[in-house]
């Protein structure tokens, strides 16, 4: 039984494979036998439980699941990670938009720091000031880099009414600040719809598995309400789930291939196509560098058809995809299996999306949207854009 302790290793290649439950016995005899290191993991097992000071206080689950992770971090790769059975189930939350903790959406740099893509609007970290683009350097006086990226998200999650110390480097001042942030139940909104005026206003906060359908519910309220146009605010949206990007780009998109997702072969696996019916509504776009993955892939089709302009700051430039695989115990690996390209053929990763008009925030803005409409430059200069048509 020992042997076979550490072998799942073999279990998640073979799975990805093939598709299948493969059993831990075939996983030994068809690995040990053609790759020798295997067998030292087994051998290495052996020492730490015979040598490390602290043996009495090892937990075979967390050597196991140190070596899965070890095995996909090799692929030096910041999206691919393998998950543990709560990390499958903090996944799961994510995309239907309902989980305990701060806010906050973060993702591995290439500097190795844990980076803020962007705090969940209304959140507690979005009222403590969190921003995109600072760095969180130590959670409740614990040290965080981007190999930890896993234990960093687990320590700000936990009881709502409880409380995690963040420590940040500020992107906007380069300084160091510490907040004090207290947990809560977090519902993310993923579609706020308002008016300004004679025009309309939809937030998309993330992309989750209902965010289409409630965006074309609020569309069609928002052009059955008479506007004149409509503002589509992506400002620190993320990313999610692509299908939902795909909904919505089909509900304001003429007919096209809306994005194309090809595999490391160069080949097209998935093609997105939008129908000729749709909402043509007069619409301008606003991203920053919060806007990611999901919202990248909306905007640039926006962007390449013509169908409105972009407004605000260049976006964050993911344009991977990562597939979810469940294992047979409840784990799971997120792995990057393809890469995205817009209608025009381009690919965004680490580029982003250049908007078509730059706008800068003023420096102590205290937030941006709807509830902050006398101090927000780049809503100001999308409704100045849509009345100009």
């Amino acid at each position: 039984m020992k042997k076979n302790k550490f072998l799942k290793v073999a279990a998640v290649a073979i799975l990805i494979l093939a598709t299948a439950v493969v059993t831990r016995i075939y996983t030994v005899k068809s690995i040990l036998g053609t790759n020798e290191n295997f067998g030292k993991v087994v051998l290495l097992e052996k020492y730490l439980k015979e040598n490390y000071l602290y043996n009495k206080d090892i937990k075979e689950e967390n050597l196991e699941a140190g070596i899965l992770k070890g095995l996909v971090a090799g692929l030096e790769d910041p999206y691919s990670q393998y998950l543990t059975k709560d990390e499958m189930k903090k996944l799961s939350e994510q995309t239907t938009g309902k989980f305990q903790g701060v806010g906050v959406i973060i993702s591995p740099a290439e500097d190795g720091s844990v980076t803020v893509v962007s705090p969940i609007k209304g959140s507690p970290a979005d009222r403590a000031g969190v921003e995109s683009g600072d760095k969180i350097l130590k959670i409740n006086g614990k040290d965080f880099s981007a190999e930890k990226i896993d234990q960093a998200s687990k320590e700000m999650r936990g009881q709502a009414g409880t409380s995690v110390k963040i420590l940040l480097l500020k992107k906007k001042n380069l300084k160091t600040e510490e907040v004090e942030i207290k947990r809560e139940e977090i519902k993310i909104d993923s579609v706020l719809k308002n008016k300004i005026g004679d025009y309309g206003y939809i937030g998309i906060t993330m992309f989750d598995e209902e965010t289409g359908k409630d965006f074309k519910k609020v569309l069609q309220e928002l052009t059955d309400d008479g506007v004149k146009g409509i503002v589509l605010d992506m400002r620190g949206n993320p990313g999610g789930v692509v299908d939902a990007a795909y909904e919505i780009g089909d509900a304001i998109l003429p007919k096209t291939s809306f994005v194309t997702l090809k595999n490391n072969k160069g080949e097209v696996i998935e093609d997105y196509k939008t129908d000729d019916k749709y909402n043509d509504i007069k619409m301008v776009v606003l991203v920053n560098e919060g806007s990611a993955s999901a919202s990248e892939i909306l905007a640039g089709a926006i962007s390449d058809l013509d169908r409105a302009k972009i407004v605000g700051k260049k976006t964050y430039g993911k344009g991977v995809v990562q597939n979810v695989i469940a294992l047979p115990e409840g784990d799971g690996l997120k792995l990057t299996t393809s890469e995205y390209f817009t209608p025009s053929g381009d690919s965004i990763n680490k580029l982003g999306i250049e908007p078509d008009v730059e706008v800068d925030l003023p420096e102590n803005i205290k937030g941006i949207g709807i509830d902050y409409q006398e101090t927000d430059t780049q809503l100001q200069k999308a409704l100045e854009i849509l009345k100009e048509k």
